[in-house]
């Protein structure tokens, strides 16, 4: 039986009416998802909000400058704007001079917390400018150059962080060695050795060191890799190293739930970093980086910023063992 209602009108006519104006109201939200007219205010198309290849073919020495890249990666020093999501907080950041750890050292200052940065010397440059962005923001910078191959240097670059900052709760292992081999005949076992102690070996010892500091909240976030899932085939041993963060986050995020300290990953996919121009990519492979994703373009560091702030704060509690991925529409992990 049909309702006419108070008005004489059907609950079928209405239905239909209300099935064709919700049409209408999603016609204006679907041409401005697109790239037509109507776009809505503050919405940027992500296939061309930063530069695409063909790049510059260049090199550096290992380990390579972000300030002398062209084009130069966007790490979020004009872009980032901080809400105090991480007030009060203190965090070591290893490979804070450029990559995804320069864009997580100027978020979190930004949002609230102290940061120190662990670097290799050569690269003071680069730091030198993250220290004055954390500054800036009105955050303790603490600067920590040396080599992560060293255990020593591991153990002290805990302790001189925190004697600086009064302690850590964020721990960022970042830090990382990519060299490109074409065949696993041309890797020496001092370049495997080199790889593995940066990747593999950091880690350990600076968590190691660092877990009688953390109390319960902290949060620890490793920097694996799309490699971790679909390894390249002349990335042998980095994408192996990365295999092996991506299982050392899970395995950790169970050993410590109970001490209430958060284990995740980031693993992002083609980023414009140091990495690439210092011995990362061939010549041909840099000249097109990124230019195989469905956005047709490398990511930029200030883009996973974010995902690093959401795992390092409280509001993301209930989230442990798990890596976030970044991989401009590759769909790994």
């Amino acid at each position: 039986m049909v309702d006419d209602g108070e008005n004489g009108v059907s609950r079928r006519a209405v239905v239909g009416g209300g099935a064709a104006g919700l049409a209408a109201a999603a016609a204006p939200a679907i041409a401005a998802a697109g790239k037509g007219p109507g776009a809505g205010p503050g919405l940027v198309d992500p296939t061309t909000k930063f530069p695409k290849p063909p790049f510059q073919r260049q090199s550096q020495p290992w380990p390579g400058l972000a300030s002398a890249m062209n084009p130069r990666p966007d790490h979020g020093e004009t872009s980032y704007k901080g809400s105090g999501r991480l007030a009060g907080r203190k965090a070591l950041i290893t490979g804070g001079d450029s990559g995804m750890g320069r864009a997580a050292a100027i978020a979190y200052a930004r949002e609230g917390a102290d940061v120190a940065i662990s670097y290799y010397p050569s690269e003071e440059p680069d730091a030198r400018e993250v220290v004055d962005l954390i500054r800036k923001a009105g955050r303790k910078a603490v600067a920590l150059p040396g080599d992560l191959r060293e255990e020593s240097y591991c153990r002290k670059l805990v302790d001189d962080a925190v004697a600086a900052m009064g302690g850590v709760d964020i721990l960022v292992m970042n830090a990382a060695r990519q060299q490109t081999k074409a065949s696993i005949l041309d890797i020496t076992t001092e370049e495997f050795d080199a790889t593995m102690k940066t990747n593999i070996y950091a880690p350990f010892w600076i968590i190691k060191a660092a877990l009688p500091h953390l109390p319960a909240g902290s949060a620890i976030i490793g920097t694996t890799s799309e490699q971790a899932y679909d390894p390249s085939p002349d990335l042998y041993d980095y994408a192996q190293t990365k295999a092996a963060t991506m299982n050392y986050v899970k395995s950790l995020a169970k050993q410590l739930a109970e001490r209430g300290i958060r284990v995740n990953g980031v693993a992002p996919g083609p980023i414009w970093t140091p990495l690439q121009v210092s011995g990362g990519a061939t010549m041909e492979k840099l000249e097109q980086f990124g230019g195989d994703t469905p956005l047709k373009r490398p990511g930029q560091p200030v883009e996973l910023a974010g995902i690093y702030v959401r795992l390092a704060e409280s509001d993301g509690s209930y989230t442990t063992g798990n890596v976030y991925g970044a991989g401009g529409g590759k769909g790994q992990p």
